[in-house]
């Protein structure tokens, strides 16, 4: 079985889950799996926390740090989750960031959705792939520990104040994508490309946004 080698430290990205933002990679094992090599790693994500993946399973991509290192080397997830700006002390820009309301926090919407230096075909994939949460059940709760950083949101916040900063962010998604499509109208290509790989919802999102450019 043949897999990417990663070791501890690498940084990397998860191509399904680009909310998730630049992981660092703290522990690695080899391990023997149908026949072949694997490689088990425990990786920290800046909005989920640690991740245990089998490295010939999930899709991740190294990120390389570099002036000429392309869009794919930039953490565009540099938006400090609730749990870091809960922990925020002293200077810097994370202090700085603790200023604003943690609720502001919670219904922001990813850079890698809205960062004018990533490409508009890209933005626009990234903004759709956000779309797989609902806002109901159990995927409500997905939402905010995907956006909060906490293993447990509830115990921050109510459910009544998720859906309400849900509804808030799923607002400002609509507006940014809106801005991307508008961006693209010369575009389709682009757009029904992007719209092929998306979740169900983003497929019934972008008819009724292009229905407003109109």
């Amino acid at each position: 079985m043949h897999t990417t080698i990663f070791k501890k430290g690498d940084k990397v990205r998860h191509r399904r889950s680009p909310e998730w933002g630049t992981g660092v990679i703290s522990r690695t094992e080899m391990l023997n799996r149908e026949g072949g090599t694997d490689m088990r790693l425990w990786v920290r994500f800046p909005s989920v926390g640690e991740k245990v993946l089998l490295a010939s399973i999930a899709p991740l991509d190294h990120v390389t740090e570099g002036a000429h290192a392309g869009v794919d080397a930039i953490d565009f997830h540099s938006r400090p989750t609730i749990a870091e700006h809960a922990q925020s002390t002293g200077g810097g820009w994370l202090a700085e960031i603790s200023k604003k309301k943690p609720e502001d926090l919670m219904t922001a919407v990813p850079l890698e959705a809205t960062d004018p230096f990533v490409p508009a075909p890209r933005r626009l994939a990234n903004a759709l792939a956000l779309y797989r949460f609902d806002g109901t059940g159990v995927r409500l709760i997905e939402w905010a520990v995907a956006q909060s950083g906490l293993d447990d949101p509830m115990t921050r916040y109510n459910r009544q104040e998720l859906e309400a900063q849900w509804k808030r962010w799923i607002f400002n998604l609509d507006n940014a994508v809106l801005k991307i499509l508008q961006e693209l109208r010369r575009d389709q290509p682009s757009i029904q490309a992007a719209l092929a790989k998306a979740p169900p919802l983003a497929k019934k999102a972008v008819p009724r946004l292009l229905a407003n450019m109109k």
